[in-house]
C-alpha cells in the first residue's frame, strides 16, 4: 500500500503537538526534565526551565539532539489517580455504556491505578486533557470499554491491564495532526484530502510508542492496528485476518463502537449494528460482547419513516450495483498496476458489502415489513458509510495514478459516494 503521507521524524517538534502543549502549560506545571539542544550543540531550553511561548520561537525548524517530548516532565500532570477518578466520573454519567462498565466498575477502578504511566504519555495526555478535552475522555472511554470487553472475556489481570492500557494510549498519534481532523466522528465526515491527514495516526501513534517510550511492543502494535479492519477496508496499511494482533482486533472493536457512540444517535444497538453489518469486518468474539450488552438496552428509535426508510434502501440497493458494474468494466481496460490493484480491492470490498446486503435480507420487501424501523435506519446509515470507507480504500491503495487512470478512478468514487 502506499504511504498516504510522509510522517516526521521526532527529531524536530511536531507543530501540533508543541501547540497543545504550550496550551496546557497554561494550567499546569509543563518544564524541562533535561537541557535542551540542537544538534549543533546550542543549549536552546534550560533543565527545570518552564515551558513558554518562548520555547516554540527557539525551536522553529530546528533539528534536536533530543526528542522534545522526551526533554519535557508534567508536575502535576495525569496519574494513576486521576485516571482513577476519570474513570468514576465516566460511570457516574448516564451513557450506552454505563450498564457495561458499571458491571465491572470495581475490577476496572482496581486496575486502573495500576497502568503505568511513561513520561511521554502522560505529557501528551496531559496536553489532550487541558487542550483537547473530547480527545482526553475518548481515550478513558477507550480504557474502560477495552477493559470491559476483556472482563467479559474472562481474560486474565495482565490481559486486563494491557487492554485498558492500549485503549488509553490507541489515540495519541492524533496530537500530531491538526485538531480539525480528530473531531468526534471525523472519519465519518472528512472529505479524502482533509482524510490523509487523519489516516497517519496510528502509524504515528506506533512510532511514538516505540521509540519513545518503554512500552512493551504489543502495545505499539495495537495502537498500530486501532483503525484496520479484518477484510481489509480499514487503516492506514489495509491490513487483513492473520495480519492483526488479538490486541489489535479488541482496540478495532472499541475503536469502531466508540466512534459510532459520538453520533448524533448514540445507542448501544447501534454500534452493534455497525460492527455486524458487514460479516467478516470485525473479530465476532468481540463484537458478540457488545451485541450481547446491546439486547439490555431498548429497541433503537428511528428518525425516517417506513417509507422513507424503503426508498434509502432502494437507492443504496442501485449505487452497489452500479459501483460493481463499473469496477469490472474498468477492470477490462485498466493498464497500470496500480490502478488494477485498487480495482481489485474495490471488487472484494464490495462484494464483502453485497454479503452484508444479503445477509441483512433488505433486498425483500417481506422482510424489511417484519424488522424495527429504527434498526433498519441504523443498517442503512452503516451501508452507507462502508460505501465512504470502500472510495477512500481505493484511492489510498492507489496512490498516484497517471491522469487518465486517476480520472477513471475519480468516476468510480463518484459512484461510491453518490
Amino acid at each position: 500500500m502506499n504511504t498516504p503521507a510522509r510522517v516526521a521524524s521526532f527529531s524536530t517538534a511536531n507543530p501540533h503537538a508543541l501547540a497543545t502543549i504550550l496550551e496546557a502549560s497554561e494550567t499546569k506545571s509543563i518544564i524541562a526534565s533535561h537541557d535542551i539542544f540542537d544538534m549543533t550543540g546550542i543549549k536552546l531550553w534550560a533543565r527545570n526551565q518552564p515551558v513558554s511561548q518562548e520555547l516554540q520561537r527557539k525551536l522553529l525548524d530546528r533539528q534536536l539532539r533530543q526528542p522534545l517530548e522526551s526533554c519535557l516532565m508534567v508536575e502535576d500532570g495525569v496519574t494513576p489517580h486521576s485516571l482513577v477518578q476519570s474513570l468514576k466520573s465516566l460511570m457516574l454519567h448516564d451513557t450506552p455504556l454505563t450498564t457495561l462498565l458499571l458491571r465491572h466498575s470495581e475490577k476496572l477502578v482496581r486496575e486502573a491505578a495500576h497502568i503505568p504511566l511513561h513520561s511521554v504519555a502522560q505529557l501528551l495526555l496531559t496536553a489532550a486533557q487541558e487542550s483537547r478535552p473530547a480527545t482526553y475522555e475518548h481515550a478513558v472511554q477507550a480504557m474502560a470499554l477495552n477493559g470491559a470487553l476483556m472482563i467479559e472475556h474472562g481474560g486474565s489481570v495482565h490481559d486486563l491491564r494491557l487492554a485498558m492500557l492500549c485503549g488509553l494510549l490507541h489515540d495519541l498519534g492524533e496530537m500530531y495532526i491538526a485538531p480539525q481532523f480528530n473531531e468526534a466522528d471525523a472519519d465519518r465526515t472528512l472529505d479524502f484530502q482533509s482524510y490523509l491527514q487523519l489516516v497517519v495516526h496510528p502509524h504515528i501513534g506506533y512510532l511514538l510508542i516505540t521509540q519513545l517510550t518503554n512500552y512493551p511492543p504489543i502495545v505499539a502494535r495495537a495502537v498500530a492496528e486501532h483503525h484496520e479492519h479484518l477484510d481489509g477496508s480499514g487503516y492506514p496499511h489495509a491490513l487483513q485476518r492473520g495480519q492483526i494482533s488479538p490486541q489489535g482486533m479488541l482496540l478495532a472493536v472499541t475503536e469502531h463502537a466508540l466512534n459510532v457512540l459520538r453520533g448524533q444517535q448514540p445507542h448501544l444497538a447501534r454500534a452493534s449494528v455497525a460492527l455486524r453489518v458487514v460479516p467478516g469486518e470485525f473479530d465476532l468474539q468481540w463484537v458478540g460482547l457488545i451485541s450481547k450488552a446491546a439486547q439490555t438496552q431498548q429497541a433503537l428509535p428511528s428518525q425516517l419513516s417506513d417509507e422513507q426508510i424503503r426508498l434509502n434502501l432502494a437507492k443504496l440497493d442501485q449505487a452497489m450495483l452500479t459501483a460493481q458494474d463499473h469496477a469490472s468494466a474498468l477492470l477490462t481496460i485498466a493498464e497500470s498496476p496500480a490502478l488494477k490493484d485498487a480495482l481489485g480491492l474495490a471488487q472484494h470490498l464490495m462484494s464483502r458489502l453485497r454479503l452484508g446486503w444479503n445477509a441483512s435480507g433488505l433486498w425483500s420487501k417481506e422482510a424489511v415489513d417484519h424488522q424495527d424501523a429504527g434498526e433498519l435506519e441504523a443498517i442503512e446509515h452503516e451501508l452507507q458509510f462502508r460505501l465512504r470507507s470502500i472510495q477512500r480504500a481505493i484511492m489510498l491503495r492507489a496512490g498516484n495514478l497517471p491522469d487518465s487512470d486517476m480520472h477513471r478512478l475519480r468516476l468510480l468514487c463518484e459512484n461510491l459516494i453518490d
